[in-house]
């Protein structure tokens, strides 16, 4: 379902219930087997869905003020005529480009490109992204907790680095104001 849900555009990284999938399978949670080919098809079912919106309700679509959150009218434009030319090349790079995905998956169905050829080229670039993804997950699943103590190590670092530069800042801003006349 996450994974539906970020295909639609919600700002969830697809990656991250994939990973998740790909560690769950090395600690024998979920079984592989499975547990690849739900991330596949959840990923492609959200990518179906915008799809089938843009096909089926069009122009009218991007009066709704969520899309047009993702999909200005500028942007609209340029992809419309990048699916002229490029249409496969566009929908293959989208699959790989978090915030660019959802509109150009919505556009595609509004510049009518044919379904069977959507669905082939995001199949084909899915198959490519959700099990390298899920498979370094699972294989790198036992370094987990390292990771996540070097993320916390440099999270620290990060803030205190963080406030020595609000510290420094506030003094200069302290500063140059006991100096105005």
């Amino acid at each position: 379902m996450v994974l539906f849900f970020a295909g639609l555009g919600v700002p969830i990284p697809e990656e991250l219930p994939i990973v998740t999938g790909g560690v769950l399978s090395h600690q024998l949670v979920l079984r592989w087997w499975i547990a690849l080919p739900v991330c596949f098809v959840g990923v492609l079912s959200g990518d179906i869905a915008l799809y089938w919106v843009g096909h089926h309700w069009g122009e009218r679509v991007l009066g709704w003020r969520p899309v047009r959150w993702v999909l200005s009218p500028a942007r609209e434009e340029q992809l419309k005529a990048a699916y002229r030319g490029h249409g496969v090349k566009i929908v293959f790079t989208a699959r790989h480009v978090m915030g660019l995905r959802a509109a150009a998956f919505l556009t595609a169905g509004i510049a009518r490109v044919p379904f069977w050829k959507f669905l082939a080229v995001d199949a084909v670039a899915a198959l490519v992204s959700v099990p390298f993804g899920f498979f370094v997950a699972f294989l790198f699943a036992d370094q987990i907790e390292q990771v996540f103590a070097d993320v916390h190590r440099v999270e620290r670092w990060v803030t205190l680095a963080a406030l020595v530069i609000v510290a420094v800042w506030v003094t200069i801003a302290v500063r140059r104001r006991g100096q105005r006349p």
